[in-house]
């Protein structure tokens, strides 16, 4: 949360402006605010995704029930041999539609597809309180704020609740990991658990 800072002769300013004017002045002045993006960069793509939520929703669902259904040719091969070319095509594709982080534990589909790992601070669950007026972040002022849009994606999508879901902390040992795999290895998992539970259920029902 962003402190508030009342003054006499104007409005309130946020600590980070304060922080930021007191900082000292040189001829170094970085591409960008964020360490994490010294390059500037066009939001365009990461807002049309955004805009199509309910479209990437039932695309992502179809793509994932595909992914599922793949599941023994990856147990087979080992979910270890293919996690390096899968990778190499996750972390490009998701870089280029959502400026993907790779954290390895995509929420997109909670997030109305607004990557929460864009924010300067890394928040799981929800906006600062250094959101500007025209719904911009505190840390990098050009880019939207990335839970303003991940609300607005989200009222789009048929699961627009998810966005609700309060999300575990990263975990920073499954970085640079697919999620794609992940995700797809926990449903078999799942799918198997409950295939051997109702196994056991209709053995018991029929002794």
């Amino acid at each position: 949360m962003s402190e508030t800072i009342p003054t006499k002769d104007g409005p309130a300013v946020t600590q980070a402006t304060l922080v930021k004017k007191a900082a000292p002045k040189s001829d170094y002045k970085p591409a960008d605010v964020s360490p994490q993006r010294r390059v500037q960069r066009s939001f365009a793509v990461r807002l049309w995704s955004i805009r199509h939520s309910r479209l990437l929703e039932w695309f992502y669902a179809k793509f994932a029930d595909m992914f599922l259904l793949l599941h023994p040719l990856w147990k087979g091969i080992g979910y270890g041999r293919v996690e390096g070319p899968i990778k190499f095509v996750e972390k490009r594709v998701k870089g280029f539609m959502f400026d993907c982080r790779m954290c390895g534990q995509c929420i997109l589909s909670s997030t109305g597809m607004s990557c929460p790992m864009n924010c300067p601070k890394q928040l799981r669950n929800g906006p600062c309180g250094g959101v500007r007026a025209n719904g911009n972040c505190e840390v990098e002022p050009d880019m939207p704020c990335v839970w303003v849009k991940a609300w607005e994606g989200s009222q789009n999508m048929v699961h627009s609740d998810r966005i609700l879901t309060v999300q575990k902390p990263v975990d920073q040992s499954l970085r640079e990991t697919s999620a794609w795999l992940r995700v797809t290895a926990q449903a078999a998992a799942a799918r198997e658990a409950a295939a051997a539970k109702n196994g056991a259920a209709n053995t018991g029902a029929s002794a």
